[in-house]
């Protein structure tokens, strides 16, 4: 991530009267910058700053270790000083935001491990239901601010509704799987989705940044439960056949919605293999990593963008074409496309 640092004051500056003879002037096409006393508002500002930098660096000794397959792209700057998606970027409320997202996703999951301790697929299943919901309600808010006229950015809708989508083939997955063949299960995922939908919406009214933060700690506990149910059930799961959703949805021609959601890869550079269940639930265990990171760069206002909507990749969505659908040949088409 890159960090703009504003420029230090030249020396003549703070330079004093019969010190010496003054610096050279600065070359031609820099901009001057005026001294100015630092009042003590400002002061507080800076301090709110370094709170703000050591909150995302505890977050990233945290953050869910999946690999970058292509280098990060550059977030396009974003306009809009009024803009109602605009968070604070005071320290003390980023922590506290963060502490009351941390107990409540704590809470719930004391809740789940104390309902479906031995029950696995039916508590995928609820926690698919759930964490589609988010998605759901950052879509709604933005047709409202977009309606008013106060917001406009396609990026985010489609983005989260590519989520969205994501997640709805997981819990078809699990309902394939027999998730929701009791009828409490059933009732337990729905209201709780319906509450969390309203509680939602009211969080990213208020604050975006918050509400991101609130939906990467589900998705991070969603890697967390699958990764684990890997390690112990690997060899069992090896063995059985990969359902019909599972298939239909990452072997699919049509992966466009599948390169959406993962804003921090190159579109085209994951490609799934599915052989039986096993590399079902590392696909979707994957597939929430990529969650995280995406609901990590909405924190930061304007740091979200379309795979598909940069340069490079409208090239790359024309060139590369290779026979039998040769994944091996879009990646290096991909790559080429970055070098250029």
């Amino acid at each position: 991530m890159v960090v703009a640092c504003t420029p230090t004051l030249p020396a003549v500056l703070s330079a004093k009267p019969g010190a010496g003879p003054s610096p050279p002037r600065p070359a031609p096409g820099f901009l001057t910058l005026r001294a100015r006393r630092l009042g003590p508002d400002a002061t507080w500002r800076r301090r709110f700053r370094v709170e703000a930098i050591k909150t995302q660096q505890e977050k990233q000794q945290t953050e869910v270790p999946v690999e970058d397959s292509f280098p990060a792209r550059e977030a396009a700057p974003m306009d809009g000083a009024d803009d109602p998606m605009v968070p604070s970027d005071e320290g003390w409320v980023v922590k506290l935001e963060q502490s009351i997202n941390i107990f409540l996703t704590d809470s719930v999951i004391m809740v789940l491990d104390g309902v479906y301790h031995d029950r696995n697929y039916a508590r995928f299943f609820v926690l698919e239901t759930i964490a589609r919901v988010p998605y759901f309600a950052f879509i709604s808010v933005l047709h409202l601010y977009e309606t008013f006229g106060w917001w406009r950015r396609a990026d985010y809708i489609k983005v989260h509704f590519a989520e969205s989508w994501n997640e709805l083939h997981h819990l078809l997955i699990m309902e394939e799987l027999g998730g929701n063949s009791l009828w409490i299960d059933r009732f337990l995922a729905r209201f709780m989705a319906f509450f969390y939908y309203f509680m939602t919406v009211g969080m990213y009214m208020l604050s975006p940044r918050m509400a991101y933060h609130f939906s990467e700690c589900v998705e991070r506990h969603a890697y967390s439960t699958y990764d684990k149910f890997l390690k112990l059930h690997g060899e069992e799961l090896k063995r059985l056949p990969a359902p019909e959703a599972a298939l239909n949805y990452y072997l699919n021609e049509d992966l466009y919605l599948f390169d959406e959601f993962q804003t921090a890869r190159v579109p085209c550079s994951r490609r799934p293999k599915i052989d039986n269940l096993y590399d079902v639930f590392v696909n979707i265990r994957d597939d929430e990593a990529e969650h995280c990171k995406t609901m990590k760069a909405c924190q930061t206002h304007g740091n979200l963008q379309s795979p598909h909507s940069t340069q490079n990749c409208l090239e790359t969505d024309t060139e590369c074409v290779t026979p039998e659908n040769d994944c091996e040949g879009i990646v290096d088409c991909v790559k080429k496309s970055l070098t250029k």
